[in-house]
C-alpha cells in the first residue's frame, strides 16, 4: 500500500513511529501522543547502510516483527508535507512498507485511532536477522552512518522508552543497550 493511495481525500492523519521517530520526528505535527500498537515486537532486525551504518559495516535500526512509540497527528498540508519527507527517511534504508495499525493512545479512554506504520519487511536486502543481544550490541556499538553513530539511536530510543513509558519493560532493547554500553567500555579501557 503507498502512502498516496492512504491519505486520498484526508485531511488528518496519524504516524506512528517506533524507532527514531520517537525522539526525532523532523517533520511538522498538530499534537503526539505516547501509546502503543498490538501486534508487533521492536527488533534491531534491520540493517543500515545510510543513517546508521554504510555498506561495510551496516548499522541496525530497529523493525517491527505489542510495541510503544509515539503517534504524530498530522493535518492539512503537514499530511503532504510529512509524507514527502518520510518517503525519502524511510526508504533510503529500502525494504519497508506501510499500512494502517490501531494506535492506542496511553491513558486516553477512547477508541484506537488508525495510524500509518513504515514496517521492514523480511525479504529486503538489508535485513540482518535475528542474532544475540551480544552480537547486536557490538555491531550497534561501532557503526556510523550520515546521520551519525549508531549507538545513539540505541541510546536515544532507550532513554525515550525509560522517561515515557517507564511501566514498559522491552527486555530486547533493554539486552542490546547493555550489551552495547560494555563494547564501548572495553574500547575506552583499551584507550
Amino acid at each position: 500500500m503507498k502512502p498516496q493511495d492512504i491519505i486520498a481525500g484526508k485531511s488528518s492523519l496519524w504516524i506512528f513511529g517506533y524507532g527514531s521517530l520517537v525522539w526525532k520526528p523532523d517533520f511538522k505535527y498538530k499534537r503526539s501522543a505516547v501509546g502503543f500498537i498490538k501486534g508487533y515486537k521492536r527488533r534491531f532486525w534491520h540493517g543500515d547502510n545510510f543513517h546508521r551504518g554504510s555498506d561495510e559495516s551496516p548499522g541496525r535500526v530497529s523493525c517491527f516483527l505489542f510495541t510503544w512509540g509515539v503517534a504524530f497527528e498530522v493535518t492539512g498540508s503537514q499530511v503532504e508535507e510529512s509524507l514527502k519527507y518520510l518517503n525519502v527517511r524511510e526508504t533510503v534504508c529500502g525494504g519497508y512498507v506501510t499500512m494502517m495499525v490501531d494506535f492506542f493512545p496511553e491513558g486516553e479512554s477512547q477508541p484506537p485511532v488508525q495510524a500509518l506504520l513504515y514496517i521492514a519487511t523480511t525479504d529486503n536486502p538489508l535485513y540482518l536477522g535475528p542474532a544475540s543481544s551480544e552480537e547486536i550490541g557490538t555491531q550497534i556499538a561501532v557503526c556510523r552512518g550520515e546521520t551519525g553513530h549508531n549507538l545513539e539511536y540505541l541510546l536515544r530510543l532507550a532513554e525515550f522508552m525509560r522517561s515515557c513509558c517507564p511501566h514498559v519493560e522491552d527486555h530486547h532493547l533493554y539486552a542490546v543497550e547493555a550489551a552495547a554500553l560494555t563494547v564501548v567500555a572495553h574500547l575506552l579501557a583499551a584507550q
